[in-house]
């Protein structure tokens, strides 16, 4: 009889250490950093004049200018001009919402959040931009997380698989800008980093990331004769 006692104690307490267990993990998942605040404006599809009007023409008249200039990119602007550029959740509520995007010390943090069977969860995604020896440059995912939970190396193996699907499945461009972008991204393919302006181009030479804002420094192109 007391064996019997005991052995539906221990079955009460596993129950009970996995309940805990499952709210835990749960609570960690679920987790909202106090930072992201997405913005009341988010999907307006209000025009920035910080685009158009400041990052656009200084940007224009760099290139013109066929000398170095450099670019200074402020985060709360920044994420503004996302939150009006019009990015809406995907009508079956499964979509991304506006993402934010956070300028720290050599570090760019985008966090965005995604509802999964009526949840909301926040991903935060954490890369550092880097010009190699060669003059490419490196956009290199070094985590990602699901509220409080890591999950980088699962994130990575699954962008990587996609990518390499998609190069396998579609014909892409990888001349186009934002291809070069997402290849850095997910599958780690460094890319030259040279923009064309009418009959002018520049190449990023460096990149510096500080609290709150990102400096990019340009240098003019020169064709060979």
């Amino acid at each position: 009889m007391e064996d019997v006692k005991k052995k539906k104690f221990k079955k009460r307490y596993w129950l009970v250490v996995y309940l805990v267990v499952l709210v835990v993990v749960a609570l960690l998942f679920l987790h909202k950093p106090s930072y992201f605040k997405p913005s009341k404006v988010a999907g307006s599809r209000e025009v920035s004049t910080y685009l158009t009007h400041e990052l656009s023409p200084r940007f224009y008249n760099g290139v013109q200018l066929r000398e170095p200039f450099s670019l200074v990119v402020h985060q709360n602007r920044l994420n503004d001009a996302i939150a009006r550029s019009g990015w809406l959740k995907e009508s079956d509520g499964n979509g991304f919402s506006t993402p934010m995007v956070f300028f720290v010390k050599d570090r760019i943090v985008l966090v965005t959040s995604k509802t999964v069977m009526g949840a909301e969860l926040v991903v935060i995604i954490e890369s550092e931009a880097s010009i190699d020896k060669k003059g490419l440059l490196n956009l290199d995912v070094t985590r990602v997380k699901v509220g409080a939970v890591t999950v980088t190396f699962i994130a990575k193996m699954m962008a990587k698989r996609k990518y390499a699907q998609s190069l396998a499945e579609t014909s892409i461009d990888m001349e186009d800008l934002g291809v070069r972008i997402a290849a850095s991204f997910l599958g780690a393919e460094p890319f030259e980093p040279v923009f064309e302006v009418e009959d002018d181009k520049v190449r990023i030479k460096g990149i510096t990331i500080s609290q709150g804002k990102l400096l990019i420094q340009f240098v003019p192109v020169f064709e060979e004769q």
